[in-house]
């Protein structure tokens, strides 16, 4: 099997439902992760080739003391002004699928790919990568629960960005797989294993 024969599979979710944790355990399984949002922090890092393009879109204060994006400031831009989104995704989007088709083109041991992108079914682009999809879901008082407690963030922030996110029951119809996350770790593991062979099959 050559590399772009293996399957790539697109993994999402809203915030908090875990694709994280879902996607290391398919890394323990083998394989092999491309995290967008892994890429999406390496180029707004200080350094970053989308610094540069940030800071002529939206100024020096939305780049921090060290050279890095400043998230704190671009996330309440993007709440605040739908346009401001518009122009950071056309931003980072190119960049980040130049980096994932880069990442596929690499040689490696990986049966088949996990792609992990947030917007994977908002953006053709994205799902045009990969040949089945999968969702992490869970019922969003827990997502709020895991993001609260992970981020620092309030309640009434975290339901905007949910609110700013493609709505669960639209994410559902669009899957192949789903796995639900809202049980112990034991049982997310099995449903992984499952998953697991079964793309191992195809």
């Amino acid at each position: 099997m050559t590399v772009s024969e293996k399957l790539a599979v697109g993994l999402t979710g809203g915030i908090g439902s875990g694709k994280s944790t879902v996607a290391n355990l398919f890394a323990e399984y083998g394989a092999r992760i491309i995290d967008s949002d892994v890429i999406a922090r390496g180029l707004t890092q200080a350094g970053g080739v989308a610094i540069t393009p940030i800071r002529e879109a939206f100024g020096d204060e939305y780049i921090n003391a060290s050279g890095a994006l400043n998230r704190v400031a671009m996330r309440q831009e993007v709440f605040a002004d739908p346009t401001a989104k518009l122009i950071l995704e056309a931003i980072l989007h190119p960049l980040i699928y130049a980096h994932m088709l880069a990442q596929m083109a690499e040689k490696d041991a990986g049966p088949y790919r996990i792609l992990v992108v947030p917007l994977l079914f908002e953006n053709p682009l994205f799902r045009a990568m990969v040949r089945q999809t999968l969702m992490v879901d869970c019922p969003e008082a827990l997502q709020i629960a895991r993001v609260m407690q992970r981020d620092g963030l309030d309640e009434r922030t975290v339901r905007r960005i949910i609110a700013a996110q493609m709505p669960r029951d639209e994410r559902l119809k669009h899957a192949d797989h789903i796995i639900q996350n809202d049980s112990t770790l034991v049982a997310l593991r099995k449903q992984v294993e499952q998953l697991h062979q079964h793309f191992l099959r195809k």
